[in-house]
């Protein structure tokens, strides 16, 4: 059993076919369903036999129904792109173009989005225990002190 090596051909056309798809669809592709939800091509992955090309398109627009559009349309103009992208890379056969929507830097971006929101919640806090010191109140990060202890 053979395994594809990191840096084998598998991979090099496919960061090939990552760089030129993003070049055919901001130059090329004037379909405005596309060009309104703004793509970026993410991962490629190719089969054994590279006919097959899994393309991972993220969107700096956050409107489901603009998405959804651009995704309808970058399935039309897959067999489109085809062509212009096997003649730019020297493709004997121009691998089939199967588009996904990559929603993990969508997912990365609210993730940051919640952790800088926690982080200015828990320096609110911070600030507010260190205002109040002394006000006999528990920020939770120090047990409450004296009474109520299990006795040992």
């Amino acid at each position: 059993m053979s395994r594809a090596k990191p840096g084998g051909r598998r991979d090099r056309v496919a960061e090939a076919i990552k760089s030129e798809l993003s070049q055919l669809l901001a130059r090329e592709v004037k379909d405005p369903r596309i060009q309104a939800a703004l793509p970026a091509v993410g991962a490629v992955q190719l089969n054994r036999d590279l006919s097959v090309a899994e393309i991972g398109v993220s969107f700096l627009i956050d409107d489901k129904r603009v998405i959804d559009g651009a995704m309808q349309a970058l399935g039309s103009v897959a067999g489109f792109l085809r062509g212009p992208l096997a003649r730019r890379l020297n493709l004997p056969h121009a691998p089939e173009l199967r588009f996904h929507h990559d929603q993990s830097q969508a997912l990365g971006m609210r993730l940051h989005a919640i952790v800088r929101e926690d982080e200015a919640r828990r320096r609110a806090a911070d600030a507010a225990s260190d205002d109040g010191a002394g006000d006999g109140t528990d920020d939770g990060d120090r047990p409450a002190g004296g009474s109520g202890g299990s006795g040992g």
